[in-house]
C-alpha cells in the first residue's frame, strides 16, 4: 500500500489534478449556474429551458473527436505537440466564451448569450476529448486509476468553484465579475499545459497504415487524383479507423465489452434521477438538510471513493475492482430500500448517502481505468469519446422512466428494481474477468518504453494482472 500511495507523487498524477479543475470549471457555467443567473435577472422560464440544449454538446463530442485525433493545428502543434495544442486552444475558447457571457445582456440579447454559451460548451467538450486522450497516453494502463482519481478530485473542486463560488461572487459583486473571474481561473489549465510534457506514444502507426492503404486502393479503383485519394485515406482513418480498430482487435469479445460499458452505470444513473424527490417530498427533509448531506458528505465521500479506488486498482488490478464496484453500487441501492421503509432519520440518510457516494467513486474510477486500458494510442480521442458516450446514454434514457416506476410502485420498489438492474453488470464484469488472459492478448500493444518513468515502485512486482 505504501508503494501504491507513492503513485500519487508522480508528475502525471499531479498534473491531472489541475487538468481536472480546468475540465470541470466550465460545466456548471453553462448549466445550473447559468440557469440561476438567467432566473436572477428576469429571463422567462421557457427561455431558460431552451438554454439546457447547450448540454447536448457534451453528449455528441464523439462526432468531432476524430478531428482532435487526426488534425495537427498549425504552429501550435510544432510548439506544444498534438494533445497540448488542442487543450490550450480549447481553454482559450472557454475563456473567450466566458468573457463574452460576462458582458452580454441576456434579457435583451438571449440569442447572443446562447451563442456565447455554445462557444463555452463546445470548447469545454473539446477540452474533455483532448484531456482524456492525454491522460490515456501519458502513463501505462495500471496507473490510469490514480490519474482518474486526481482528475475527479480536481473536477469536483472546480464544480464547487463554478457553483457556490460563482454564486457568492454574483451576490457580493455582480454576474459580470463572477464570469470574468471564472474566465481568469481557466488560466490554471493553460499554465498546466505549458508546464507538462507531451506524450511520447506513437499516435499515428495504425491510423497512418490505414490511411495509406485506403489511399492506394481508392486511387487504383476509383481513378482519383493522388490528392483526392490521400484525402479519402485521411477521412477513412479518422472516421472509420477507430471503430474498425476496436472490432478487429477485440473480435468476439467486442460486443460483450460494449454491452458491459452500456450496462455498468445503469443502476447508479437511473437511481440518481429520483434521489432528490425522494429526499424532499417522500422523506420530508429540508433543502438545507439535503444540501448538507448530499453536497458536503457526498463531495468528500466521492473524493474518498475515487482515491480509494485508485489505490485498489494499483494494488490489485482493474478487473477485480471493476467487479467489486458493480456489486457495491447495486448493494448501496438496496440500502435505500431500507431507508424508504423507516421513519425519516438524517443520520441514517447521511450514512447511506456516504456509502452510495463511496461505492460510486470506486466504481467510476475502475470503469474509466478499464476503458483507458482498452483504448488504442492510434485513435485515443475517438475511441474513448465513444466509450464515455456509451457509458452514460443508456442510463440517462432509462432514467427518464424512473418517475413512472415510482408513481406506480413506490420508492422502495423503485430502489429494489434499480439494484436488480445492476446484476447484469456484475455478472458480465465477472465473466470478462475470467477472460483476462484473452483480453490482455488483444489489448493495444503499446511500447511501454515510450511511457516516462515506467519503473516506479508503485507498479514493481505486480505482474501483468490488471
Amino acid at each position: 500500500m505504501r508503494a501504491a500511495l507513492h503513485t500519487f507523487t508522480r508528475w502525471q498524477v499531479i498534473a491531472m489534478l489541475f487538468l481536472g479543475f480546468s475540465a470541470g470549471l466550465p460545466f456548471l457555467l453553462v448549466f445550473s449556474t447559468l440557469n440561476a443567473r438567467l432566473a436572477d435577472i428576469g429571463v422567462e422560464t421557457a427561455t431558460i429551458g431552451f438554454f439546457s440544449w447547450l448540454g447536448i454538446t457534451y453528449s455528441i463530442k464523439v462526432v468531432w473527436a476524430p478531428v482532435v485525433d487526426r488534425l495537427k493545428l498549425p504552429l501550435l502543434d510544432k510548439l506544444l505537440g498534438k494533445r497540448r495544442s488542442w487543450m490550450i486552444l480549447a481553454q482559450a475558447g472557454v475563456a473567450l466564451g466566458l468573457v463574452l457571457m460576462a458582458n452580454v445582456d441576456a434579457v435583451n440579447a438571449p440569442t447572443m448569450m446562447a451563442l456565447c454559451g455554445l462557444l463555452v460548451a463546445f470548447s469545454s467538450a473539446t477540452q474533455d476529448v483532448a484531456i482524456d486522450a492525454y491522460r490515456i497516453e501519458i502513463a501505462e494502463p495500471r496507473l490510469q486509476a490514480a490519474l482518474v482519481a486526481t482528475y475527479i478530485f480536481g473536477y469536483r473542486l472546480a464544480l464547487l468553484v463554478a457553483g457556490a463560488g460563482a454564486l457568492y461572487l454574483a451576490e457580493f459583486w455582480s454576474w459580470q465579475v463572477s464570469y470574468e473571474v471564472m474566465a481568469v481561473l481557466m488560466g490554471v489549465g493553460a499554465l498546466t499545459v505549458l508546464v507538462i510534457r507531451e506524450p511520447r506514444v506513437n499516435h499515428h502507426s495504425a491510423a497512418e497504415d490505414l490511411a495509406v492503404t485506403v489511399a492506394r486502393e481508392t486511387a487504383r479503383r476509383a481513378h482519383l487524383s493522388p490528392r483526392m485519394a490521400r484525402l479519402a485515406g485521411w477521412f477513412s482513418a479518422a472516421i472509420a479507423g477507430p471503430f474498425v480498430d476496436f472490432f478487429r482487435r477485440y473480435r468476439e469479445l467486442s460486443l460483450f465489452i460494449l454491452v458491459l460499458i452500456a450496462l455498468y452505470r445503469i443502476s447508479d444513473i437511473s437511481m440518481g434521477v429520483m434521489a432528490n424527490p425522494f429526499y424532499l417530498t417522500f422523506m420530508g427533509f429540508s433543502k438545507t438538510e439535503v444540501a448538507d448531506v448530499t453536497k458536503i458528505f457526498g463531495f468528500f465521500m466521492t473524493i474518498g471513493g475515487s482515491l480509494l479506488g485508485g489505490l485498489l486498482v494499483v494494488r490489485y488490478g482493474v478487473r477485480p475492482i471493476l467487479v467489486a464496484g458493480a456489486a457495491l453500487t447495486a448493494a448501496t441501492n438496496l440500502l435505500f430500500v431500507v431507508v424508504a421503509q423507516l421513519p425519516p432519520d438524517i443520520v441514517l440518510l447521511a450514512v447511506v448517502v456516504s456509502a452510495d457516494n463511496l461505492s460510486g467513486g470506486i466504481a467510476n474510477v475502475a470503469l474509466i481505468a478499464w476503458l483507458s486500458s482498452m483504448t488504442s494510442a492510434s485513435f485515443t480521442a475517438t475511441q474513448y469519446a465513444l466509450f464515455s458516450s456509451l457509458m452514460t446514454l443508456p442510463g440517462k434514457f432509462i432514467g427518464g422512466f424512473s418517475g413512472m416506476v415510482v408513481f406506480n410502485y413506490g420508492y422502495a420498489d423503485f430502489f429494489f428494481i434499480s439494484a436488480v438492474m445492476g446484476v447484469p453488470a456484475i455478472l458480465l464484469s465477472w465473466w470478462l474477468m475470467g477472460k483476462g488472459d484473452r483480453l490482455d492478448a488483444l489489448s493495444p500493444a503499446i511500447d511501454r518504453s515510450e511511457y516516462e518513468e515506467v519503473g516506479e515502485q508503485a507498479v514493481e512486482g505486480q505482474g501483468s494482472q490488471r
